[in-house]
Formats: structure tokens, C-alpha cells, sequence
């Protein structure tokens, strides 16, 4: 046992006692007995205690995990919302239902706005049926998906909650919503939150009833085509697959798998904009070498034994043309197809909230620029979409199409050498042996070698005999920039209508998506402040 003597201070929790930090072996941190012995042996007097943060420290050896406790409390302060009755409010329609649109709906309602939400896809339970069919018969039904859907792409992307963002807004309410709604409390204590997919649906429907017991809507299986606009160019609503839906304003957060809404923004005249993004592959390792490597264990030490979670790994570095990183790193977890149409294959990563599955994977791309784009002949505002869209029919069709992904051994895509065979893998849907390094654009795989073998210099045995290596990861970030004024967020040139989240090209997971979505909805009430009516 490791302890530092007593501080008080400015605690993580503003409304906090003064605090005081042990640290602890992982499995004795998490035994309350065992903080009071560790606070009694440094003389700190207290009644009652709580752990405010929560941080593993892996660099020592053994492993510590560093609580910063608040003395006299009872529990961790959560923000709640200020929930009122909106059902004769003016009405916002919120064209998404994924991270930012619940955000910006939940927070119209505190400030006294009807949210009428409208998503293309299904209410979560039912999702599920299609998420099957996509996985096991590699039928992708276009609106009801891994990407659509109620909570989005959010609600089956793991649910870690960790950005460097915090800025943006307020991120205390976003994990005390995630509370309030039925996430577990150790979200406001752990130094990367993390839900898990098995537990997000529940939370995601939960918000939904808020929603509608507060006399907002939520319409499920309801496409917007369009946007109506007055004589001089004022946003009053949405054209649907059901009808007219009218509002005081219209928030498009529809996450960035949503092509054809980029595209028929594009077409109506909306400004849109080609945007940098990332490229790449998911790379998947046996859970078991990662927390070895990482953790430093030896004899056949295992992770779970010593309390420690499933390990993971966060690389990056500079190549000829540009950085290659490593992107939404899913210990314990799982790969996914998350195409949105049929022809084209998708990888994703999640993990559920135990991270007990076998396997460690993540993504590892490398930002495809302006320059990149030019060079490979796609230009024009829907030119990244065009290029990503190339690419993962490429993918699925030298795969065998019904969402069978291209495969390779990782030492071998390094080597630019066909597989023979492939190792155990989390995918569902099927793997084909292909020699990625010719399927994919050569300026990517150059980095992508450079990249990995560098990575294997700074954790070495990352290039494992195991290690697999399967395409295409490409739906990490918008393809496309809806411009939005930098004070009022509305769209240039179409007042009254507020691009929100990662489909904009603002946010970039669910915490800073949910984040922008807060941030929206404050600057609707502020325009609605000066332009009453």
C-alpha cells in the first residue's frame, strides 16, 4: 500500500468538503475499509467519506490506482436537470436522435422550448431485431442500423465518455444526466468513463420518456428530405417522409453516416463543405498480450487477479504525409460492421461494460487532408464522402459483399504479403483473406506500415503473430463541415437552421457531441431573447 499524507484543497467536486489522496493496490481501491484504514493511518479524522476520483496508474510497478477522497460527504454531487412542462412551449425540431439531439432536446426543455425530435430509424428495442439481421445475414436495412437509430451511433459505440473538449460545455452535466437517466455513478468518479453498450440502450430510452413526459415529441421511422424555408431564406421547418413538420428553428444533428442528407443539403443549396478525415483499419489483439505488455506482468500474472481492468493503449506518430493514431481503443472488446447502405463494409469498435471479451481492438488511421483528396481526384464539397464511399464498396466487394470484411494477418500486412489463413477474430459477419496493401489507397497503406512499425518500436510485440488486421475503419469523423456562425451557430446564409455535433463536423464523440448539442439549444434561447417571436 502506497499513501500520500492528507491535502486539502480545491476538490474536483466544487460543493465538496476539503479532500484528502491514498493510493491503494486496484483491488484494495475499490473496498471501502480498506480507503478508511488507509486515510486512519495518516491521521485524517472524518465521519463520513467519498471518492471523488478515481486514477490507475500504470506506470509504477505494481500498478497503483490514486483516490482523491472527500471527507464529511455522503456522496458524489450529481447535476439533475431542471425538468418543466414545455407541451405549449415554441417548438424546436431536432432532425437526429443520437448524443447531440437528446442533449439539445433535454436542454430546450430547461429553458422552456418543445423539442420535437425526429429520427429516421427506430425506438432501441427494436433496432436490435435489424442489428442481428445485419450482423448474421449481412442485410443492411438503410435507416435502422448500427449508425440510425434511437441514441445513434452513441448507443452501440461503446459509451466511453472521456474528450479533450471539456471546454466546450458543460461536462458535469452531461455525465449527471447519464446519471440521472440510470448510468452508473462511478461515471463521475473514474478519470475515463466508460457505460458499455449493454447498458446504454436502456439509458438512451429513459431519456426518451423524459423527453415526452415533459410535453416534447419523439417521432420515430420519420426521414427529413428537406428543409422549408421562407421567401427570404428563413428556416420554418422540415419536409418529411410523413409530412411538414414546423418550428421556431431546426437543429440537424444527424451524426456523420447521414449521406444522403449531406447530399440533398448540397443540392438545395445549403452550404456544405469538404472536410478532412480519418482513414484507415481496426487492428485486434488478444486482450491477454495487451494487458501483459502494458501492465508489465509476468509468470502468467493475470490482470483480473491483481484487479486491474483490461488494459489499453492510446499510440500515435508523425510519417511521411502525415500522423497515423490509434482511434476508440476497445479493450475487452468487439468489431462491428456499421455500414449504412448495402455494397459497402464498415468497421467500428464497442465494448460492454464488463470489457471481458478476449479481444483488445482498435482503429489506426491516418487524416486523408485536402491535399490527399486533390490528388486522388476528389474534389468539390462532397469529395471526402465521394472517397470514403470508394473505398468501403472496395472493401466489400473484393470481401464477397453481405458484410464479410477484408482481413489480414497483421504481420503480414506489413510485410505486403497475402495471409494463408487468418487468427480468431470478434468480427460476426465473416472475414475474407485479402492482401489489404493492394486493396486499399497506396498513400494510406505507406503510412499505416510507417505507422505500425514505429508503434511496434514504442510497445514492442505490437505487431503480434495473432494480431489481425481487418477493413475498412473510415467512419471516424465527419467527411463534411456544415459552416455555422462562430456566436449565434446558425448556417450561413439560412437563418434559423443550427448544424450540431459530428455530423457537422463539431464533435467528435459522444461527450463533445452531446456537449455541442447543450451549446445549441443555449444559442437558440439566446437569438430567441433578442428575436422574440
Amino acid at each position: 500500500m502506497e499513501m500520500n499524507s492528507a491535502t486539502s484543497g480545491p476538490s474536483p467536486d466544487p460543493n465538496a468538503a476539503p479532500t484528502a489522496m491514498v493510493r491503494l493496490s486496484p483491488k484494495a481501491s475499490r473496498n471501502h475499509e480498506a480507503i478508511a484504514m488507509a486515510l486512519r493511518s495518516q491521521g485524517v479524522e472524518f465521519e463520513q467519506f467519498v471518492v471523488l476520483k478515481r486514477s490507475l496508474d500504470a506506470r509504477r510497478k505494481p500498478a497503483v490506482v490514486e483516490l482523491i477522497v472527500g471527507l464529511g460527504v455522503a456522496e458524489v454531487q450529481c447535476v439533475k436537470g431542471e425538468w418543466q412542462n414545455v407541451a405549449d412551449a415554441q417548438p424546436v425540431v431536432i432532425v437526429g436522435a443520437g448524443p447531440a439531439g437528446l442533449y439539445c432536446a433535454l436542454r430546450l426543455i430547461e429553458l422552456g422550448f418543445k423539442p420535437i425530435v425526429l429520427e429516421r430509424g427506430k425506438e432501441v428495442r427494436e433496432r436490435r431485431r435489424d442489428l442481428v439481421q445485419l450482423i448474421r445475414q449481412g442485410k443492411v436495412d438503410p435507416d435502422s442500423n448500427y449508425c440510425f437509430g434511437e441514441g445513434g451511433a452513441g448507443t452501440y459505440s461503446d459509451g466511453k465518455l472521456y474528450t479533450r473538449a471539456k471546454k466546450r460545455g458543460s461536462w458535469r452535466k452531461v455525465l449527471g444526466w447519464l446519471v440521472e437517466h440510470g448510468a452508473d455513478r462511478e461515471i463521475l468518479v473514474e478519470t475515463h468513463p466508460h457505460i458499455g453498450t449493454n447498458k446504454l440502450p436502456a439509458i438512451i430510452a429513459d431519456m426518451r420518456e423524459r423527453i415526452i413526459a415533459c410535453g416534447g415529441e419523439v417521432r420515430f421511422k420519420c426521414k427529413v428530405v428537406g428543409v422549408e424555408r421562407s421567401a427570404d431564406g428563413v428556416v420554418q421547418g422540415v419536409n418529411t417522409t410523413d409530412g411538414k413538420v414546423q418550428g421556431e428553428a431546426v437543429v440537424v444533428a444527424t451524426g456523420h453516416g447521414a449521406r444522403d442528407v449531406f447530399e440533398w443539403m448540397h443540392q438545395s443549396g445549403l452550404k456544405v463543405e469538404r472536410k478532412p478525415f480519418a482513414l484507415g483499419v481496426r487492428i485486434e489483439h488478444p486482450q491477454s498480450w495487451v494487458n501483459a505488455r502494458q501492465y508489465k506482468l509476468r509468470d502468467g500474472a493475470a490482470a483480473d487477479e491483481l484487479g486491474l481492468p483490461p488494459a489499453a493503449y492510446a499510440l500515435v506518430t508523425q510519417t511521411e504525409g502525415g500522423g497515423v493514431f490509434s482511434f476508440c481503443m476497445c479493450p475487452g472488446g468487439v468489431i462491428a460492421p456499421c455500414a449504412t447502405e448495402d455494397g459497402e463494409v464498415v468497421t467500428n469498435g464497442w465494448s460492454p461494460s464488463k470489457r471481458n471479451n478476449p479481444w483488445a481492438n482498435s482503429g489506426i488511421v491516418t487524416t486523408v487532408s485536402e491535399e490527399d483528396l486533390d490528388a486522388q481526384g476528389h474534389g468539390g464539397a462532397l469529395g471526402a464522402l465521394d472517397f470514403q464511399r470508394t473505398v468501403e464498396r472496395a472493401c466489400s466487394q473484393a470481401a464477397g459483399g453481405n458484410q464479410r470484411a477484408p482481413a489480414q494477418r497483421l504481420a503480414d500486412f506489413v510485410a505486403r504479403r497475402p495471409s494463408r489463413d487468418l487468427p480468431p477474430c470478434s468480427y460476426l459477419s465473416g472475414l475474407t483473406s485479402v492482401d489489404l496493401t493492394t486493396l486499399l489507397p497506396a498513400f494510406v497503406v505507406d503510412r499505416l506500415i510507417a505507422g505500425i512499425r514505429d508503434f511496434d518500436r514504442k510497445m514492442p510485440g505490437y505487431i503480434h503473430p495473432d494480431a489481425i488486421v481487418v477493413a475498412p475503419e473510415s467512419r471516424t469523423s465527419s467527411p463534411v463541415r456544415m459552416p455555422r456562425d462562430r456566436t449565434s451557430l446558425q448556417m450561413e446564409d439560412a437563418p434559423g437552421l443550427y448544424p450540431c455535433g459530428e455530423g457537422a463536423g463539431y464533435a467528435g464523440g459522444i461527450a463533445s457531441a452531446a456537449m455541442d448539442g447543450i451549446r445549441v439549444a443555449e444559442a437558440i434561447a439566446a437569438c430567441e431573447a433578442v428575436n422574440p417571436g
